[in-house]
């Protein structure tokens, strides 16, 4: 919409698997003159290597960022920003938890609990950066943080501290130190698209490595349960993203009734799921499957991340 209303170019290389779950999405930026490409596509040097090696690849977020890298090199017109993932953007969103914190004083209440879903690790971040900021500088407090990310992509709870890079081609983005599960780890075509992308920020993995954070790894069966659930009582669909928010909120509160506790619950719903109707279609039709993780892909991925000093990483920590 922003290219439009400037007169600007506009081309979105869209993981294919996100390309055929979601085509409302596809309809809406072409409607304001965007070219959506499904990646890897054969567009690119980097989308031309993985379909030679796997014409079926279901594209991750890793790939569609070197797509998108490597065609905005080789324009002289052209330059690239990284919109997520990166400390610099995590920073930029923590406005949401600076309102959500002023909102709770207005209402009295300090959060026992504060739940967001993760992929690089933003959406978390928003809205829980306040008080893990403060433990780090020695305040008091006992609000846990619970880090919700998918089963299939489980960055935080099975992937490795190490340094790794960001995108599939290592040509898009810095190398970081982060939890990783290696840049060429291919999830599952989850319906949670966002949370699909194999590290976590490098302060996201920070704070979890200073055991700040708690994560949680769910499966999209029992969050899209959650999310209907939540749908039918407050009227709004939620993302297949923040459903893992939702599920663990839901377990949160289901906990404190069974201990007899009364706790102030927060979670961070990040987004709507008008577009996503065909993932609610296959939870509600019982077609929706959770697929175990498959621990040879995942391991084989861990040993494509570079090879680094031990003493270069522990400086790093």
């Amino acid at each position: 919409m922003a290219c439009n209303l400037f007169g600007m170019e506009c081309v979105i290389y869209m993981v294919k698997c996100s390309y055929e779950q979601k085509p409302y999405r596809r309809i809406l930026m072409e409607n304001w003159k965007g070219k959506v490409i499904p990646s890897p596509s054969p567009f690119t040097n980097s989308g031309r290597k993985i379909l030679a090696e796997n014409p079926n690849h279901p594209g991750t977020l890793g790939v569609a960022i070197s797509e998108a890298v490597e065609d905005a090199l080789e324009r002289e017109d052209t330059r690239y920003t990284l919109g997520s993932v990166l400390n610099h953007v995590l920073l930029h969103q923590t406005i949401i938890g600076l309102e959500a914190k002023k909102q709770m004083e207005k209402a009295g209440e300090y959060p026992d609990v504060v739940i967001g879903c993760v992929g690089g690790g933003q959406q978390f971040f928003r809205i829980c950066v306040s008080v893990p900021a403060g433990r780090l500088t020695g305040a008091k407090t006992k609000t846990r943080f619970i880090a919700v990310e998918p089963a299939a992509c489980p960055t935080m709870t099975r992937g490795k501290y190490t340094w790794d890079y960001g995108d599939t081609a290592k040509s898009g983005a810095p190398i970081a130190l982060m939890h990783t599960l290696g840049h060429t780890f291919v999830p599952d075509a989850i319906h949670a698209g966002g949370l699909r992308y194999h590290g976590n920020s490098p302060l996201l993995s920070l704070v979890l490595e200073q055991k700040l954070v708690e994560p949680r790894a769910l499966n999209q069966v029992p969050c899209f349960e959650a999310a209907v659930q939540f749908a039918r009582s407050e009227c709004i669909v939620p993302a297949p993203e923040s459903s893992h928010a939702i599920r663990a909120a839901v377990d949160e509160a289901l906990r404190c009734k069974a201990e007899g506790r009364s706790e102030t619950i927060v979670f961070n719903l990040s987004g709507h799921g008008h577009f996503d109707l065909s993932a609610y279609e296959s939870y509600l039709t019982n077609q929706m499957k959770d697929v175990p993780l498959d621990e040879g892909k995942l391991q084989a991925a861990l040993k494509d991340c570079p090879e680094v000093d031990p003493n270069i990483l522990c400086g790093g920590a």
